[in-house]
């Protein structure tokens, strides 16, 4: 039989109130009723529901925000991170809400309304949008927020942990010139989050810095999806008008490329050389191996999480903004071109 603090409050001889207060561990109430609650806890074998404990004191729960679901189709980084996310919750005893949402709007409310309901003391974002009048609006509740990604303003709740995207993007673009390549594409990602907006803006200011011209058929939307990224693969190769190199903003655009070339009988590198992202298990098996700026995903995800709970816990402040340091991995997939 389940009992419930119905049962509790008749067997201790006090009111529902009593019970709830012994249970939440507040001061107002006397020793003499507080044992003989105690008692009938221990009688009756007394279990409380997780469900009743976080209506009342809050839930010991994280969320974890991701993209809209069309955003993040057969993208390996979020299944990765989540997972990383998630053991490192069960270590703690907290639970994980994943929370995906049409728009920012409806992000923002879905927000809103569970930390107003107590359904969680933390909050773990696994994108960055541009726009941050999201993190304004979120601040205010004073709650501990995560990002993983780049958050421009200054914020009392909000804590970024990220890579350099721009540097590493730099430095990718100009490992391409140094290897003899004048004309580069660069195939990226719509520009609604920081991320894409800095790894194509490193782009460009290494082609400006080296003098070689930016030219916009050559600066492709590819998308959020491996399909998309294989479809504007595709009208790319299939103009004919295609440079000695392409820089892939992402392991999707990668993998795109990949599959358009092969299909095209294009030669990777004899007929186009391709630098990109590598952050998942997927592209260590592509031929030939891809050059790349290997993403650490679960350090990315495992400092995200400790930074939350030392703040949920421990009530501990962290740096606002961390960055992860990155790889850069020279294979196969560059030709040197001779001066």
């Amino acid at each position: 039989m389940v009992h419930t603090i119905y049962d509790i409050a008749r067997v201790a001889n006090v009111s529902k109130s009593t019970v709830s207060r012994v249970l939440n561990n507040q001061t107002n109430i006397s020793e003499e009723a507080r044992n003989r609650v105690l008692k009938a806890i221990e009688e009756l074998n007394y279990q409380p529901s997780k469900l009743a404990r976080g209506l009342s004191a809050g839930f010991d729960a994280i969320m974890v925000v991701s993209r809209s679901a069309k955003t993040t189709a057969n993208n390996p980084f979020f299944s990765e991170i989540i997972h990383t996310i998630s053991t490192k919750a069960e270590e703690e005893n907290f639970d994980v809400i994943l929370q995906t949402s049409k728009n920012s709007d409806d992000e923002r409310n879905k927000c809103i309304a569970k930390i107003k309901d107590k359904m969680v003391k933390g909050i773990i974002m696994l994108s960055s949008p541009a726009n941050e009048s999201f993190f304004e609006e979120l601040d205010v509740y004073n709650i501990p927020i995560v990002v993983i990604g780049k958050v421009d303003g200054n914020y009392k709740n909000i804590y970024s942990v990220d890579t350099n995207n721009y540097q590493d993007t730099y430095d990718l673009t100009n490992l391409l010139i140094e290897y003899g390549h004048r004309n580069i594409a660069c195939m990226h990602s719509p520009l609604e989050y920081h991320v894409s907006v800095d790894r194509l803006e490193g782009y460009k200011a290494c082609l400006s810095e080296h003098s070689f011209p930016i030219r916009q058929e050559w600066v492709i939307d590819s998308g959020y999806t491996v399909e998309s990224s294989y479809e504007a693969a595709k009208r790319f190769f299939l103009s004919g008008k295609w440079p000695t190199a392409v820089l892939a903003t992402d392991d999707l655009k990668v993998m795109g490329l990949y599959k358009a070339a092969a299909e095209l009988g294009i030669s990777i590198p004899g007929e186009i050389s391709i630098a990109g992202y590598s952050n998942t298990s997927f592209t260590p098996f592509l031929s030939p191996s891809l050059t790349s700026i290997e993403i650490p995903v679960t350090n990315l995800g495992e400092a995200g999480t400790n930074i939350l709970f030392r703040k949920i816990k421990e009530n501990v402040a962290s740096e606002s903004k961390i960055l992860i340091p990155t790889a850069k991995i020279i294979q196969n997939s560059v030709l040197k071109i001779p001066s």
